[in-house]
């Protein structure tokens, strides 16, 4: 079997139940585990990635206003590769090909490979994802497993992160505008032992005024940032220079790798759950 992913979760899935070796093609945003940066890269992106984060927003709301993608497809490449497995996603635009686009590349492919679309919004249905590709991809024992293991670690946090009073935590994963993280992250935020006060579990991020951020007066203020390392969070958050965004950040920050643990809905998500839990224990 020669499967493709076109996200990074998706890859990080295959990889952690066994699948790696199938892998033949990943997406330019694949880059863990290590291995699959030998493998060809099937889409590009336009943005461009130097730019600051609010030009980079920029960018995407004409995309949108235009209706372009940000995301090219190499689909020679990935007709080339005789791809029998195509591993998509219809949650987010920005770092993956998705919607309209992801089935027009589809029925251009001869034979048509088998799709499986992603589109979990909490962490529940991340896991569900890892046991569906495993299904799929002939590896449904070593997804159970793989599932198992992950729900025996959230327990084993949970557990250990009870406490009386539960810290008021703010994750931000963009900063201009500023976004609040939703979806799985508030509910990483919980089990981790905290209280997202800024968002709701299941939802979608938002973006929230600085002066709003600021009224919560949250104890923690987790920075993590999605596309970007921490590095590249301090360089950005560097560039904060509204009144109301110093308020808030005058508070306690904490960075956490939003690339390789917020933003990716796959088995490293239970890493974000739990270095949250050493950042809250400080």
């Amino acid at each position: 079997m020669r499967v493709v992913s076109l996200l990074p979760a998706a890859t990080e899935i295959v990889a952690s139940i066994g699948g790696a070796g199938l892998l033949v093609g990943v997406s330019h945003e694949c880059d863990f585990p290590p291995q699959v940066s030998a493998l060809p890269r099937v889409t590009s992106t336009r943005l461009d990635r130097r730019l600051a984060s609010g030009e980079i927003d920029a960018q995407m709301a004409l995309a949108k206003l235009t209706g372009q993608s940000t995301v090219d497809v190499d689909v020679a490449t990935l007709a080339r590769l005789r791809t029998d497995v195509l591993i998509g996603q219809s949650l987010c635009d920005v770092c993956a090909v998705s919607g309209p686009e992801l089935e027009r590349v589809v029925t251009s492919l001869q034979p048509t490979p088998w799709v499986v679309t992603l589109h979990p919004h909490t962490l529940a249905e991340a896991l569900v994802d890892i046991w569906r590709v495993g299904e799929v991809i002939g590896f449904p024992d070593e997804a159970e497993e793989v599932v198992a293991g992950l729900r025996y670690r959230l327990r084993r946090l949970r557990a250990l992160a009870s406490r009386p009073t539960r810290p008021r935590v703010v994750v931000l994963e963009w900063l201009d505008p500023p976004y609040v993280a939703g979806h799985w992250v508030p509910e990483l935020v919980a089990l981790a032992g905290g209280e997202d006060v800024a968002n709701a579990a299941g939802g979608p991020s938002v973006a929230r005024s600085w002066r709003e951020l600021a009224g919560l007066a949250p104890d923690l203020v987790v920075v993590a940032l999605c596309g970007f390392d921490v590095a590249r969070a301090r360089q950005e958050l560097a560039q904060v220079v509204d009144e109301d965004a110093r308020a808030l950040l005058a508070r306690r920050v904490e960075f956490l790798d939003g690339n390789a643990y917020t933003s990716r809905p796959g088995p490293r998500l239970v890493d974000a759950a739990e270095r949250l839990a050493r950042l809250m224990r400080g």
